[in-house]
């Protein structure tokens, strides 16, 4: 099975109001796939739709080769859904609430208990085991929900903004997870609001704007999409004022972003040189200097007028 999620032509009307209409999409086997789109665009209609929890009044989702409306229980057998907050039972161990989840997926007690030791040894929650829900940070949690959703060892998971307000630490690990996925096999469903995010793990993405898919292709394609004026992204070793810069030739814009500037340019190469110049002039040390290309988030905005 080369697709494990066939979208063809889905649509869903709330009182008249077009909320998701007549997409079409593919995700392949083993892919990280980001699902982007402004708040009210359509994405969490569309995910309830393939996930089987709402019906579209036109069209089709086919989950691993099952159509979900005419096959749920076959489509949902080895699929998982990770919420954006905690549904863990917060009385409950980390433990006691894994092997909970194990037992509703029906799996037998020695192999439950291997996986839960192995997914909580790998998202740094074992020696915690033992603790009640209700004493774990935010980061905790969510990496303990996630735990949960895996017990059954899917092979399609659905994750929403899996990274949304938790500390550094929490989301580095977490993604570290996401990354291992594909190599296990998994496909990964994701939504999402952080571009950087979305840009450094998914494979493909699809931005959802108005209920219409809006694009669809690998980051690095859409990213080309943008035409715009190249940027450098500087910062010395003292502090200097933006028109201190202004004077120098094919600067087109300068923003300042904490500690370093932003330079829009027509002319990279030149500019280099330039600023290379105007430093030793003025017995300044350049700390970082790099050239920059478009965001991910460039092409959202262009694609949705959303900032």
């Amino acid at each position: 099975m080369d697709h494990v999620v066939e979208v063809q032509n889905l649509t869903k009307i709330y009182n008249k109001l077009v909320a998701v209409d007549h997409i079409n999409f593919e995700v392949k086997k083993g892919e990280i796939f980001g699902f982007l789109g402004p708040n009210g665009a359509g994405k969490t209609t569309t995910v309830r739709m393939l996930t089987g929890i709402i019906k579209p009044i036109e069209g089709h989702a086919i989950i691993l080769g099952h159509d979900i409306q005419k096959e749920p229980l076959k489509a949902k057998q080895n699929i998982c859904v990770v919420p954006e907050t905690s549904n863990a039972y917060v009385d409950l161990s980390a433990w006691q609430n894994m092997m909970l989840m194990a037992e509703l997926y029906g799996i037998p007690k020695k192999e439950a208990e291997a996986r839960a030791e192995d997914l909580l040894r790998r998202l740094s929650l074992y020696q915690r085991k033992n603790s009640k829900v209700k004493g774990f940070s935010k980061g905790m949690k969510q990496r303990l929900i996630l735990c949960m959703a895996l017990i059954n060892d899917p092979v399609l998971v659905f994750l929403d903004e899996p990274t949304s307000g938790l500390d550094v630490q929490s989301s580095r690990m977490i993604r570290e997870i996401l990354l291992e996925f594909p190599k296990e096999g998994k496909t990964i469903f994701l939504t999402t609001h952080n571009m950087d995010e979305a840009s450094h793990l998914c494979d493909r993405v699809a931005i959802i704007n108005h209920g219409k898919i809006a694009a669809i292709d690998r980051p690095a394609t859409l990213k080309n999409t943008i035409k715009k004026l190249n940027s450098i992204e500087i910062s010395f070793d003292s502090a200097i004022k933006a028109e201190n810069l202004s004077e120098i030739p094919h600067i087109i814009e300068i923003r300042k972003e904490g500690d370093k500037f932003i330079i829009s340019t027509d002319d990279v190469d030149d500019l280099i040189h330039s600023l290379t110049d105007f430093a030793e002039s003025q017995k300044l040390k350049i700390i970082s200097l790099n050239t920059m290309a478009p965001s991910l988030e460039e092409v959202f905005v262009k694609l949705t007028g959303e900032v």
